[in-house]
């Protein structure tokens, strides 16, 4: 179970009252976040950001659409930072014009996710955006190049070029999931019994998570034959 110092701390911002609902069900379902509320306005985004920071309680990550009815979502993004509040901003909206995207880059959004989307895409980015902030909690004042590099490749999801051949990222994705909403740890043999796919493909896939740092390997004992590796989601 993961403390609750160590929760990352989430606040929706969208007017369609649909879709803020469905994103803070999204939050409350992944393993190591807290929804802190939902808004429909940048001014009330604004306040509920001033509240929790009063409370000692700061927000961690805004979950912002680009089009609310006060306040483009780019420029409260420039408010926030002019007003020192320090929020991560994951952009959630419909809005895909090259150059907004690349406004919100410039402007420091951490991801940027295009509406419509099921609830794996928003936990993979969430999952990505947690690896990023345990990367960077541990580094001292004055981090390494390569320190930094892996920081900031933590809040993409891995793509195929990236992984050994014979590896998908969607079935990397998919044994990811399985692990991180599991209760309990998971074999190879039980990967593959779960998911369309051969227990030597599910070793391979388990054994990648392992080697990221995203799952933890231990043998399992008291089972009849050859023993074999249990593996479980890394939660802190």
């Amino acid at each position: 179970m993961t403390d609750d110092a160590t929760l990352i701390r989430v606040l929706v911002v969208d007017d369609e009252p649909i879709a803020a609902d469905a994103h803070a069900h999204y939050v409350q379902r992944c393993p190591g976040f807290e929804l802190v509320g939902t808004a429909g306005t940048a001014a009330e985004g604004v306040r509920l950001l001033r509240e929790a920071a009063a409370a000692g309680s700061p927000v961690d990550l805004l979950l912002l659409d680009m089009n609310l009815p006060d306040l483009n979502g780019l420029d409260l993004s420039r408010r926030l930072r002019s007003a020192g509040i320090t929020v991560d901003i994951m952009a959630i909206t419909a809005v895909r014009e090259l150059d907004v995207i690349r406004q919100a880059i410039s402007g420091g959004v951490v991801a940027y996710l295009i509406k419509p989307f099921r609830f794996a895409a928003l936990a993979d980015k969430l999952e990505n955006y947690r690896s990023f902030r345990q990367q960077l909690e541990p580094l001292g004042p004055s981090p390494s190049q390569h320190d930094v590099d892996q920081a900031l490749a933590s809040l993409r999801s891995p793509g195929v070029p990236t992984l050994p051949k014979g590896l998908s990222a969607d079935s990397l994705s998919a044994v990811a999931r399985l692990l991180r909403e599991g209760s309990t740890p998971l074999s190879a043999t039980e990967v593959s019994e779960l998911l369309p796919m051969s227990r030597v493909s599910a070793r391979r896939y388990l054994e990648q998570l392992q080697s990221q740092g995203q799952v933890l390997r231990s043998p399992r004992y008291g089972t009849p034959g050859r023993p074999e590796n249990e593996y479980s989601w890394r939660s802190n």
